[in-house]
């Protein structure tokens, strides 16, 4: 059975700056034969890609959110714990912070 898919982001941690690119990948520790990944965000009911990696070249304001990969085997399906991606000096109101 597949198990602890992991997923990371080019830049690290997530904060991206507006108009910057994001690569998000997926990876799998354990599973076997043909693996077909799937990218979500949370609120979004369309996968945004497939394949290990989602590449979003201008990332904007309404880009932010959670993602998470979704990785089936063809028997089970597993996936990661979201990633919470947010735009570099964007306005946190829980942080009552300035830009």
């Amino acid at each position: 059975p597949l198990s602890r898919v992991s997923l990371w982001a080019q830049p690290p941690g997530g904060q991206v700056a507006l108009g910057d690119p994001l690569v998000l990948s997926c990876a799998v520790a354990t599973g076997t034969g043909p693996l077909s990944f799937t990218w979500h965000r949370e609120g979004s009911g369309a996968p945004l890609g497939t394949g290990p990696h989602l590449e979003l070249w201008h990332f904007g304001d309404n880009d932010s959110g959670h993602y998470h990969c979704r990785v089936s085997d063809g028997d089970s399906v597993a996936e990661s714990v979201p990633l919470n991606v947010t735009v570099l000096g964007e306005l946190d109101p829980q942080a009552g912070g300035n830009l």
